[in-house]
């Protein structure tokens, strides 16, 4: 076989080394790529769904969903008792008391009076978690898994912050902000859930 032909057997080989290099992208949402799997507590997850979560015209983050199976429905997201996360690719640089003040918020407006009082110490913990940040800045990626036997851990940029808050009433309280009643956004939720 001569040089040449060698050099163009091996050329397909070389463009799937780099393929299988690449990170794997699945989809896209106002210019942000978002990974097609993600690892929480050892498990593999699937991308359910992903939205841009926006305040007029303004990109505030890009939210992704990730679960074991893909769901439909946000009851049978939160029944789901294996690993699940939520990630948010930041757009714009946050007052991170602002924008933890506007998690509360939301669950706050998702949340019955009693599940409020079921998780409410974590709530208020969750919320100083973020005021004790300086500031979420574009490119921040905060991920908030919930990690069966153990509980939701928020991390920035692949850090832990705060405590992991033991109760998954608390996850699904925090879910209900896209995913409840009075979702944040409303497209969001769709998107979240799989709806093109």
């Amino acid at each position: 076989m001569t040089f040449v032909k060698q050099l163009k057997a091996l050329i397909p080989l070389g463009v799937l080394a780099v393929a299988c290099a690449m990170p794997a992208y699945a989809a896209e949402v106002g210019g942000v790529k978002v990974d097609d799997t993600a690892t929480v507590a050892g498990k593999s997850l699937i991308l359910n769904g992903l939205g841009m979560r926006q305040i007029i015209v303004v990109k505030v983050y890009a939210a992704a969903l990730y679960l074991s199976e893909k769901k439909t429905s946000a009851a049978d997201v939160q029944a789901l008792t294996t690993p699940k996360r939520v990630a948010l690719h930041i757009q714009r640089e946050v007052n991170s008391e602002e924008f933890g003040q506007l998690f509360i918020t939301s669950m706050n407006k998702n949340s019955t009076k009693e599940e409020k009082a079921k998780v409410i110490s974590q709530t208020v913990k969750f919320g100083e978690m973020f005021s004790s940040l300086d500031k979420v800045k574009k490119g921040d990626i905060i991920t908030l898994d919930w990690v069966p036997g153990s509980g939701t851990v928020s991390t920035l940029n692949g850090k832990q912050i705060g405590e992991t808050m033991p109760d998954i009433a608390f996850y699904n309280a925090v879910l209900r902000i896209w995913l409840g009643d009075n979702p944040v956004q409303s497209d969001l939720k769709r998107g979240l859930l799989g709806e093109k």
